[in-house]
């Protein structure tokens, strides 16, 4: 090996840290991809069901998240992110089991014979109990291994990378989310209708695994890792001394800074700015992630296992990435109409509040092709992006650096909570839609449901921006 010539072996961490993001997102959509075709008609299960079980997914991972941190500090880099991919995987295997297990606990002998209980009320009602009660557990299982992956991979990527690098690193494998909500289209629904919606489960839960035996042998700090020479480790360790000094400051700073408690937290206008933006916000995202594959199929007629449904969710994603452009708009507002950060932030919120009400348009215009709601939620899905982005800047604008985590903790816990109560009123509102015939601007049924939920999902930003604009008017940074 050339010391001289710096090897490249970041570069497969980063690789390493993509694949597992991109596991984590087709694990997380095989629900959603099987339960219209294949777990509805086992288990009789309602759009509320489905709903429970998702909402509770998005409060768990949310509670997950203010918790997952602090175990991978404490577990170290490697450890902290076996432990969650193992446990993730262990969560999406474990959904196959839910079948046999109901059959069991019901005494049917298959699910052929769980199909046909249609006609039987109470023990369709045990069925449905039943299934739901494991599916959620499983859920929870999987919520909570998942919780831990973007802040072990953010930790590899300060071991691995300098900092001038790590925003690259960063975004590289965070593309990890779109390619697996790219690739989840193409791949579950296939699986599911040749082998079973169990083998789904297990199949893509199993990359997992895979994956744990690359990290175990490949992944080693870089000063003890063979595979990367003296002039890589140079270059990883490469922070200016003026950044150094920054880091010691900023360290010192943050040491010696006054405790605030989490109660405390809540008595600044700025947490609950924050908490306004994220509430909704999160629980919109949500939505479209979990409910578009029902809708495509409810209210357009296709099949998950069709080409068109694969192809029109692929599109949909593939339209969301254009939400990495969304970083740069209050770079602009700041650096050429020297708009404070906050300010320069929250005009680039509102522009991007304003993209979302394509969604009144998408139920509107299905009916000439399914394409305009395909393109209209991909843009509103996209503005949200580009609004998640730099809501969580505005953390950093108003609090100090003691307090970013907390806040941002407390932000995530508030979007955890709003998608538990978007994701069940969603599902509340569909049932209530088919079974009433419900009219609602010229719709019926389940198209009418859809129309609402689409018009709240529209207008839900410009309400988080004047709730956030209402609790802090002017850029206000708390000095402790």
């Amino acid at each position: 090996m050339n010391q001289n010539k710096p090897t490249s072996y970041r570069w497969v961490i980063c690789s390493l840290l993509f694949f597992a993001t991109t596991i984590n997102y087709l694990d997380r959509q095989v629900l959603s991809l099987t339960w219209e075709d294949f777990i509805r008609p086992e288990f009789h299960w309602t759009n509320a069901h489905y709903g429970l079980v998702t909402g509770i997914f998005s409060l768990v991972y949310a509670i997950g998240m203010l918790f997952a941190g602090r175990i991978v500090d404490k577990l170290d880099t490697k450890k902290g992110y076996m432990w969650s991919i193992f446990i993730w995987s262990i969560g999406a295997c474990v959904h196959a089991l839910c079948g046999v297990a109901t059959e069991w606990a019901v005494g049917l002998p298959d699910a052929e014979a769980l199909r046909s209980a249609i006609g039987n009320v109470d023990l369709v009602a045990r069925i449905a109990h039943i299934s739901l009660t494991l599916f959620i557990m499983a859920r929870c299982v999987l919520a909570i291994g998942e919780a831990g992956n973007f802040p072990a991979a953010i930790k590899a990527t300060a071991e691995y990378f300098p900092k001038k690098d790590r925003a690259y690193a960063t975004s590289i494998f965070n593309a990890g989310t779109t390619v697996g909500a790219l690739l989840a289209p193409f791949t579950i629904p296939t699986l599911a209708a040749k082998f079973g919606w169990e083998a789904a489960f297990i199949i893509i839960g199993a990359l997992g695994f895979v994956w744990m035996g690359f990290w175990q042998f490949m992944y080693k700090k870089p000063d003890q890792n063979p595979k990367v020479n003296a002039a890589e480790l140079e270059y990883i360790n490469s922070d200016s001394e003026e950044e150094r000094a920054a880091a010691a400051k900023d360290a010192a700073e943050k040491a010696a800074a006054p405790k605030v408690s989490l109660w405390q937290c809540f008595g600044y206008r700025q947490t609950w700015a924050f908490i306004s933006g994220k509430a909704i916000a999160d629980g919109v995202w949500w939505f479209y992630l979990f409910w578009m594959p029902s809708y495509l199929k409810n209210a357009c007629g296709m099949s998950s296992t069709s080409f068109e449904f694969q192809l029109a969710l692929g599109v949909l994603y593939l339209i969301v990435m254009i939400s990495v452009l969304g970083g740069y708009l209050p770079t602009i507002f700041i650096e050429k109409y020297k708009m404070n950060p906050y300010a320069g932030r929250m005009r680039a919120m509102l522009i991007f509040a304003f993209f979302p009400l394509f969604a009144l348009l998408a139920q509107p215009l299905s009916q000439y092709s399914y394409w305009f709601p395909i393109v209209f939620i991909g843009i509103a899905a996209a503005a949200h992006q580009s609004w998640s982005a730099n809501i969580f800047s505005t953390v950093g604008d108003m609090f100090p650096k003691s307090m970013i985590a907390t806040i941002t903790g407390i932000g995530g816990m508030a979007g955890g909570v709003g998608s538990f109560c978007i994701q069940l009123g969603a599902g509340r509102l569909f049932d209530f839609a088919e079974q009433s015939n419900m009219a609602f601007m010229g719709y019926t049924g389940i198209e009418a449901g859809y129309m609402i939920a689409f018009s709240f999902c529209a207008v839900a930003y410009l309400i988080s921006w004047m709730a956030m604009k209402a609790f802090v008017p002017q850029y206000k940074p708390i000095k402790l």
